[in-house]
């Protein structure tokens, strides 16, 4: 049996080798390794993939965010609505603005935010809500945007993880994740459903006017070279991350298909369990599992991970301590307890190997260790 990985990106090169290599080849060839045509293209496919008029790319998932609620124009003090469980990005770049962070609690079956909790926290001063699709499949937008129109709120959606979904309203309206707010924002990072080989991002809007915010910004606030219009960084996607995700762009759907079928493998082997629970499928969201994340029950989550360790299988906890528990983020007003579905979700959730090169024979030796744990 190969050795089991957590994400397998060298098999996965493997099968697209010859691709890789040639794309990498053409931009050296080219010597444009920044702002190079590639860079145009792919922007270009992912937009028709997406079904969405712009996408700018940017240096790392981290910067699209700031970039995006820069863009917004959002002043210091305004407060920005994202939950208490997910990765410190989301409640980072709202920090470093000078923005005020406020966060929410999640649903425990689908781990993404809570409409009570958001409803709960809206105040004169919030302006924005950042959703997270958390590990592959989209929050409750259909009342998330409800929630924004009646009062007057940015959304702007955390798609890293959930590249490829697709969430589909009451009135049969489907969009693909990241497109559904005012700026969708994602990351190329290598481990994610679409990865390059270094860092990478990227944002999506239909507005037309947000789009040319979002591209000066993230070009030191110029429009006209030397001329700068606004407060601006320096995030750009360079070429040749560029040629290598125009390369694997296509193969985004089978590699969504792959694992989906690992789930469902998943799923079946883990079903009558009664110390698991497989992860919760929202009706309205295609789930394109960035991450297979099991709920334990009457055991110890960090025994099992160890046990699963001695067995040479990996296994990964996100996260184990939320954003109102991180010691950046200490706030006066939240407390342990304040947020129970996230703090219960950090002390038991496991995320098992998922990636587009699974094969039978590993599924199986992952699933049969953990039923004979256990039992």
């Amino acid at each position: 049996m190969r050795k089991i990985e957590m994400v397998d990106l060298k098999s996965q090169y493997q099968h697209i080798k010859p691709q890789i290599n040639s794309a990498i080849q053409e931009v050296i060839d080219s010597a444009a390794f920044v702002k190079g045509q590639k860079v145009t293209d792919f922007q270009d496919h992912l937009a028709q993939y997406l079904g969405v008029k712009h996408v700018i790319c940017c240096g790392n998932g981290t910067d699209a965010l700031q970039i995006a609620l820069m863009a917004l124009g959002l002043k210091p003090g305004d407060e920005v609505i994202t939950p208490t469980f997910t990765f410190i990005a989301t409640a980072e770049v709202v920090a470093l603005l000078g923005l005020t962070p406020v966060v929410v609690d999640v649903s425990e079956q689908t781990m993404n935010m809570d409409i009570d909790s958001l409803r709960k926290s809206i105040t004169p001063k919030t302006k924005a809500i950042v959703p997270v699709h958390l590990f592959g499949q989209c929050a409750n937008m259909q009342q998330i945007m409800d929630i924004a129109k009646q009062h007057n709120l940015f959304v702007v959606e955390d798609a890293c993880q959930a590249i490829g979904a697709t969430y589909t309203f009451s009135n049969g309206t489907q969009k693909k994740a990241g497109c559904i707010g005012n700026i969708g924002c994602t990351s190329f990072f290598p481990s994610k459903n679409l990865g390059c080989y270094g860092d990478g991002g990227a944002l999506f809007t239909d507005d037309d006017q947000l789009a040319d915010k979002i591209k000066a910004i993230a070009n030191h606030g110029m429009v006209i070279r030397y001329h700068h219009d606004m407060v601006g960084v320096n995030s750009r996607l360079d070429t040749l991350q560029a040629a290598i995700l125009d390369v694997k762009l296509p193969h985004l759907d089978q590699y969504i298909k792959a694992r989906q079928q690992a789930a469902q493998y998943y799923d079946n082997a883990f079903a009558n369990n009664p110390h698991i629970i497989i992860p919760a499928r929202d009706p309205q969201s295609t789930h394109v599992f960035h991450q297979y994340t099991l709920r334990i029950v009457d055991y110890d989550r960090d025994t099992l991970r160890q046990q699963l360790a001695d067995k040479q299988i990996p296994a990964m906890v996100y996260y184990p301590v939320p954003l109102h528990q991180q010691k950046a983020y200490q706030d006066p007003r939240y407390h342990t307890g304040d947020f129970p579905q996230a703090e219960r979700l950090a002390q038991t959730v496991l995320s098992l190997p998922m990636h587009t090169e699974l094969d039978q024979q590993q599924l199986e030796y992952i699933t049969q260790t953990i039923n004979q744990i256990l039992q």
